[in-house]
């Protein structure tokens, strides 16, 4: 990618995988390309020719479609609305609805955001740096002790 598609590249996400959009769900959001892949919607056919383990055929697929051509649903009036960001008094980052014909309320974060896929690990791995090499002091900047000799 060069540096002019990159500055055009959207910063501030305002709509995240999980949402309900006008037409279906976002299923994906493809941030390097500023598109996003709606359920249902913009379907193509696709020639798959037939391999080992899998039949061929033509199949209908969701192609990506750009993301200012998609809005997200008011929860309360069920009409598309453009997506804000609002501070909450405890200091909680909300997005809000916004423009109108929208009820200004409060746009929950999808639920299949708060899933992780793959749960952290919790014990040392057999390639994880154990902790007290990681905390050893190995440069001292005042003596110099520690600096490759070039």
């Amino acid at each position: 990618m060069g540096w002019k598609a990159a500055e055009k590249l959207i910063r501030h996400w305002k709509v995240l995988r999980g949402d309900n959009g006008e037409t279906g769900t976002i299923k994906r959001v493809i941030r390097s390309q500023n598109r996003v892949i709606v359920e249902g919607k913009n379907l193509v056919k696709k020639h798959i020719k037939q391999g080992q383990g899998h039949e061929g055929g033509i199949f209908a697929v969701e192609a990506p479609i750009h993301a200012s051509n998609v809005q997200v649903l008011d929860p309360v009036t069920g009409k598309p609305c453009k997506v804000g960001v609002k501070y909450l008094e405890d200091g909680t980052k909300v997005r809000v609805s916004r423009g109108i014909g929208a009820s200004g309320s409060i746009i929950p974060r999808p639920e299949i955001l708060k899933i992780r896929t793959t749960p952290r690990p919790t014990v040392l791995g057999p390639k994880d740096t154990p902790m007290d090499l990681v905390l050893e002091k190995t440069y001292d900047a005042k003596t110099g002790r520690g600096m490759p000799e070039l």
